[in-house]
């Protein structure tokens, strides 16, 4: 079966080539299949586009457990989340550096040259980071929820298409375990909101 990227995998991949551009980066993309390495450009572009998505959910965590008056129940997944996604941003660069290639580290704490992720696969835009940021803590749980629910779906089709696309076993294996949990964590968070 053919299987095409979303408009949002799309719009970050090209967003993704036009900082390199900006930035002069004498990285060459790969087309194919990568050297000797497991790995293929879908792998790559999985690898090099979670890092600054899982960035942006801790980012989100930590926001939300700046703040008081926040259900625990918020505050405990919250903590799960940034527990879960820090040492996978560290495996994924860890990853690029032993493939020789850079990472977006940062991109979505940037101003970007004027890009806007919002959208893209779950990213919040600047304006909602912003909205999450200056809220209280009831509203601002209610919000993280919504935001991270989003956020949480555009990552599930992320792994979804890697492993479809990718052919590294580390990255699939990573990307059915981020099935998995954030699937799970949807669910939890889904209630949270309904009650």
């Amino acid at each position: 079966m053919k299987r095409t990227f979303s408009r949002g995998l799309v719009g970050l991949a090209m967003a993704t080539a036009a900082a390199f551009a900006l930035s002069a980066c004498a990285m060459t993309m790969p087309m194919g299949d990568m050297g000797d390495g497991d790995q293929n450009a879908a792998d790559v572009m999985f690898v090099q586009m979670m890092i600054p998505h899982h960035e942006q959910a801790v980012e989100m965590s930590e926001v939300i457990l700046a703040k008081d008056g926040v259900d625990p129940e918020v505050v405990a997944l919250a903590e799960q989340i940034r527990a879960a996604q820090d040492p996978e941003i560290d495996l994924m660069e860890q990853w690029l550096d032993d493939w020789g290639l850079p990472s977006m580290s940062g991109m979505d704490g940037m101003d970007h040259g004027g890009m806007d992720h919002g959208g893209m696969d779950g990213m919040m835009s600047d304006e909602q980071m912003a909205e999450l940021q200056s809220a209280d803590g009831v509203t601002g749980a209610t919000l993280f929820l919504e935001l991270m629910i989003e956020h949480h779906v555009g990552a599930v089709e992320m792994a979804e298409q890697v492993i479809g696309d990718g052919r590294d076993a580390d990255v699939r294996s990573l990307a059915e375990e981020m099935i998995v949990g954030q699937s799970a964590e949807i669910t939890t968070m889904r209630e949270l909101l309904a009650r």
